[in-house]
């Protein structure tokens, strides 16, 4: 039977497992989906010996930039955007040779779910809330979509700003905010990223890449101020069916 799975840590919030499992009884399709809960990445090792059957994977955080090392080949758009979420098995019976080759989706189905979203008129410029993986695949939609735009972190550092820099005149410029940090996620529903949302207006569009919750404090946060709002449920999905693709392809 062919196994797919996620590498991740922690793996509590994930719905990916869920909408495989549910993907192969809806569709009649013989194989199995397992979560491999891995603080430490190199392990990935292990797991690719250990489950002979093992054809792709998905990678989430905090292991979308870390996994890159243990790949054999990286695809494009993997390359340019320097974090991986997908992985594809290849096995060679006859030399006993294991290929594995990481690709990303986080950016199709980024861009594929912001679009419909986006005024061209009023959103010109975003703020990416976090610097890892996910922040680096929002980014790589972004310029796809023509959009400028700027990281945000905790941590000071060259063409990047930090939380307490963002003030009236920054947040009228950037009208897009993406959380691509794991902040709100359950069961830490009660948090959110430490942005100003009083300064936020009715042209502000906000998209929170975090999923369970649905409606995550960072939404609730700006719901008073503007109706543009979404979760990563779409993007989910959307990147979930082009790793299917890719494992299958």
């Amino acid at each position: 039977m062919p196994t797919f799975g996620l590498v991740g840590f922690p793996l509590g919030h994930s719905f990916s497992k869920k909408y495989f499992v549910d993907k192969f009884v809806r569709e009649n399709i013989d194989a199995q989906y397992l979560n491999f809960e891995l603080s430490d990445i190199g392990q990935i090792e292990e797991i690719l010996s250990h489950h002979p059957t093992l054809k792709g994977l998905n990678i989430t955080i905090p292991h979308k930039k870390r996994v890159i090392k243990y790949l054999n080949l990286l695809d494009e758009s993997a390359q340019a955007i320097g974090a991986v979420n997908v992985v594809k098995v290849e096995r060679d019976s006859f030399n006993n040779k294991i290929t594995t080759i990481g690709y990303n989706t986080d950016v199709v189905g980024f861009q594929k779910s912001i679009a419909p979203l986006i005024n061209k008129d009023i959103h010109k410029k975003a703020l990416i809330l976090g610097t890892g993986g996910a922040a680096m695949a929002v980014a790589q939609g972004l310029k796809n979509l023509g959009i400028e735009y700027r990281y945000v972190s905790r941590s000071k550092a060259d063409g990047v700003f930090t939380y307490s820099e963002l003030d009236d005149s920054l947040m009228s410029q950037y009208t897009i905010i993406v959380n691509a940090t794991p902040v709100g996620t359950f069961p830490n529903v009660d948090e959110a990223p430490d942005i100003p949302y009083h300064m936020l207006t009715t042209e502000h569009l906000l998209y929170d890449l975090v999923y369970n919750p649905e409606q995550t404090m960072f939404l609730r946060k700006g719901s008073p101020h503007t109706s543009l709002l979404k979760n990563g449920m779409e993007m989910l999905i959307l990147q979930a069916e082009a790793a299917w693709e890719i494992w299958n392809g």
